[in-house]
């Protein structure tokens, strides 16, 4: 399954650019990195079919690692080519983007740079493809 990041802006050479090249390198499955303008564009249709959508949203839940991990091993086990993760500009997304993505998810109750919001993204899945293959870089409390 593709692991693919849509993000709105430009990451360009910055200490959030090392670290989510950092952590995609490790992730076993394959990754993805498109950039979109900040504004106007439409995003991409999948690459890859069937496909989820995930959009980083403040309404989005708010899940621990495992369940987040859970969940992207539910979506690859049914057969899921690619899961989409979409990080959105300044504005957030319309009600109908929030309608249509798979599931909504939030890094907590506050707002988070977009940048910052991307690498941690990065580590995160990096974090849950770890746990579906019994890494040791996950360990619980």
């Amino acid at each position: 399954m593709l692991l693919h990041i849509v993000a709105r802006g430009r990451i360009g050479r910055s200490p959030e650019a090392e670290l989510v090249e950092r952590y995609l390198k490790r992730v076993t499955l394959p990754t993805k990195v498109t950039e979109l303008p900040d504004r106007g564009s439409k995003s991409p249709p999948p690459t890859l079919s069937p496909a989820v959508t995930v959009l980083l949203d403040e309404t989005g839940r708010q899940m621990s690692s495992l369940v987040f991990a859970e969940q992207i091993g539910k979506w690859r086990d049914n057969g899921m080519r690619e899961c989409r993760f979409m990080i959105g500009a300044a504005d957030g997304f319309s009600p109908a983007e929030r309608d249509e993505a798979s599931l909504l998810i939030a890094f907590g109750p506050m707002t988070w740079p977009h940048m910052m919001a991307r690498a941690m993204l990065a580590e995160q899945l990096w974090r849950a493809t770890s746990i579906l293959a019994n890494h040791p870089y996950h360990r619980e409390g």
